[in-house]
């Protein structure tokens, strides 16, 4: 396989692997009633799960915000027992749904991109602002979510929520490489990213303006190091291959089979 088609299938199978824990997969080997039956019940899910969030607040990313939220629209709170991994569900709901305003967001501002151009960086930085002020409405109760996201169980899923938000970024920001770049882009924005969420959950200041002047500044960093990394001759092609290893890994983590 050609590395376009190898970095095609990649986007795509981060993309389609990540769908495919979060919506209802029709089969056409699935008879209609029981395809339809499925995606009812997931209908109910996610009727749930949006009710719970504005519960997260008060009793954080768990199973008694999901029955909370079931009551809250006419189901029993016992409903909570359809989701077993039980507050990861409720975080994962969230980062989808987020990642989805996220995507609408960028393309917004790939639009304004046309009109009125801006420097590659500081349209990602943009984009991982608006992405991390998703996080402000439930930001005392963050580091929970980060906790139950760290657990063995729960580390693919998490690792495709954020693969997912930093390739959205870098496609709209108009990273279309098909090299060494396409991994490394990627990896510095998780990087600052993951970075600036950890400082925004201990951030004080008036309208969180330490986190924002921290994000520019990680940002600077890691376009500094890109560049160095992208200088270097084949002799020196050590940092190149970790930089690449290290996507492989989170690959092989996802259990994402790219070959064809």
């Amino acid at each position: 396989m050609s590395l376009l088609g190898l970095l095609t299938t990649v986007r795509t199978n981060i993309r389609y692997t990540y769908a495919a824990w979060t919506t209802c997969r029709k089969s056409s080997s699935q008879s209609s009633s029981s395809s339809h039956t499925d995606c009812y019940e997931d209908d109910i899910k996610e009727k749930i799960l949006a009710a719970s969030l504005p519960f997260v607040v008060e009793l954080g990313w768990s199973r008694s915000a999901l029955g909370a939220g079931a009551q809250a629209v006419g189901y029993p709170g016992v409903t909570h027992g359809l989701f077993p991994r039980g507050g990861a569900d409720l975080v994962l709901y969230f980062q989808r749904t987020s990642n989805l305003n996220l995507v609408e967001i960028l393309k917004e501002m790939e639009i304004k991109q046309r009109e009125s151009p801006i420097p590659p960086a500081l349209f990602v930085e943009n984009a991982l602002q608006s992405r991390l002020k998703m996080i402000i409405p439930y930001l005392n109760r963050w580091p929970q979510a980060i906790a139950i996201m760290s657990l063995p169980p729960n580390v693919p899923k998490a690792l495709a929520t954020i693969l997912t938000t930093v390739d959205d970024i870098c496609y709209y920001a108009g990273d279309r490489s098909v090299d060494f770049n396409w991994y490394a882009r990627r990896l510095g924005v998780a990087g600052v990213y993951k970075a600036t969420e950890l400082y925004l959950i201990q951030d004080t200041s008036p309208e969180y303006e330490a986190t924002w002047k921290f994000l520019n500044r990680r940002l600077a960093e890691a376009v500094q190091i890109h560049e160095t990394l992208c200088k270097m001759d084949l002799g020196s092609a050590g940092p190149k291959d970790a930089v690449t290893s290290a996507f492989v890994t989170a690959r092989n983590i996802l259990g994402l089979n790219w070959s064809r």
